[in-house]
């Protein structure tokens, strides 16, 4: 795995007039990134579904003095392609571009051995996890190829062994996806990158781990902050890697 320069740290302003959209914006790493960004002087597209928690978000940014964001409420277990294409034309007349996009949305399921496995699981951790990214990413692809620099992030996670189900195959899935996309974009403006952030204290590795010895002194997402600002600033050079946040010590 990859990691960021030794010699990368992110100034007040490293992010500024940058416009960056985060999917599932106020769950632990969306809203650690979103907070981070706008810090950092990016406008933040903060797309969620709960929309007691994305205003909640929004306050704290505006209330930080941070740089305005915006709130796209979206339920991604049930958007259509028309919802998509909808979102599209409705930043495209709002900002006119993207500089970044981050998927951070994420559905564990249910893990379970294969043969037991249960259909509508199936269905709805792929429709968040997989299908959801092909969608918004095919949308916004004229946004991020309006950028003169923009940078496309996919959170991946490779949980070894059985018993993932559909959360594993969709993840595997996701994974391949950035591949692709990286190989087609190869030399242009926009580079395309995985993030598998391990061992992280978020609702989802509870909800995987709830009798782990370990969850409380696990790393937060917010101490990978400097991964994300690295992967949305102009220092970024890599594409078609998979990044690892340093572990601390």
């Amino acid at each position: 795995m990859t990691q960021i320069p030794d010699t990368f740290s992110a100034d007040a302003e490293v992010l500024k007039g940058k416009i960056i959209l985060v999917t599932g914006a106020t769950g632990g790493f969306g809203k650690a990134i979103s907070l981070a960004c706008a810090k950092h002087g990016a406008s933040v597209i903060l797309l969620a579904r709960n929309l007691r928690l994305v205003e909640a978000l929004y306050d704290e940014i505006e209330q930080a003095g941070y740089p305005k964001p915006a709130i796209y409420p979206m339920d991604l277990q049930g958007a259509t392609e028309h919802d998509y294409q909808q979102l599209e034309q409705n930043l495209e007349k709002e900002f006119g571009h993207l500089d970044g996009l981050v998927h951070c949305a994420a559905l564990l399921g249910t893990p379970t051995p294969f043969e037991h496995s249960d259909t509508e699981t199936w269905y709805r951790v792929h429709q968040v996890n997989l299908h959801a990214a092909y969608l918004l990413t095919r949308s916004v692809m004229p946004l991020l190829k309006a950028s003169s620099r923009a940078s496309l992030v996919f959170m991946s996670d490779d949980k070894p062994g059985a018993y993932w189900d559909a959360y594993s195959v969709s993840k595997q899935g996701l994974a391949a996806m950035a591949q692709l996309l990286a190989s087609e974009f190869e030399g242009s403006s926009i580079r395309v990158n995985s993030v598998n952030p391990g061992k992280t204290r978020t609702a989802l590795q509870i909800l995987a781990f709830p009798a782990a010895d370990d969850n409380d002194s696990l790393p937060l997402p917010e101490d990978h902050a400097q991964l994300f600002l690295y992967l949305m600033s102009d220092e970024l050079q890599e594409n078609g890697k998979i990044f690892s946040p340093r572990r601390m010590s």
